[in-house]
């Protein structure tokens, strides 16, 4: 990279027991000249070490991560911090997902193609959404203490995988409760093990 510009890596494990050496040792075989670490779970939004990375960062330098997983735990975050990064004329690499690598024109392609199918399925889900609440709303299966209706379910299991919501958003739009929703959730063996894995 010509000029000043520094090539910054990222690292980051869920819980204080886990090891991040594995993740410092191939940010600095990647040729990382400064690297921010921490321990925190993927869903906290308040990260300190990224924030701190975000304020030194500058036009021209590069973020490199061993994987999509270390930076963001939804499609949505995803996008949100590579745009955020794109104004600010910071580039990002993943070693793990190769597809990602905003400082070629290849790579920004393959981000814009990437960017484009997941606008896409947020609006096929959204649409399914909206019209499955249609349905369980004329039927009057929402609301109050009925027993949960499996439609009603199914649209809020759904709602979760999309990442596109938050809890008190689902339980709100489909009128039931925490325990339920994460009931139902446990049943399902994805989802299950997105919520053991947060966990861990």
């Amino acid at each position: 990279m010509p000029g000043n510009e520094m090539i910054f890596g990222y690292a980051r494990v869920s819980t204080q027991d886990q090891n991040v050496d594995r993740q410092l040792d191939e940010l600095k075989a990647a040729g990382c000249q400064k690297i921010f670490y921490e321990k925190i779970s993927g869903t906290k939004i308040e990260r300190p070490e990224f924030l701190r990375m975000l304020d030194q960062v500058r036009s021209g330098d590069l973020i490199i991560i061993t994987e999509l997983t270390r930076l963001s735990r939804s499609t949505k975050d995803l996008l949100n911090v590579v745009e955020m990064l794109e104004e600010k004329g910071v580039s990002i690499k993943s070693l793990k997902e190769s597809w990602l690598d905003t400082s070629s024109a290849h790579g920004k392609l393959l981000f814009t193609f990437f960017a484009g199918i997941s606008q896409f399925e947020r609006d096929i889900i959204s649409e399914r959404v909206k019209s499955g609440l249609q349905a369980a709303r004329a039927r009057g299966r929402l609301g109050g203490r009925k027993p949960a209706d499996p439609k009603t379910i199914d649209i809020a299991v759904r709602m979760w995988k999309s990442k596109e919501y938050s809890i008190n958003e689902i339980l709100k739009t489909c009128g039931i409760s925490r325990r339920t929703l994460y009931k139902y959730l446990k049943q399902d063996d994805e989802c299950r093990k997105i919520i053991e894995k947060e966990f861990l």
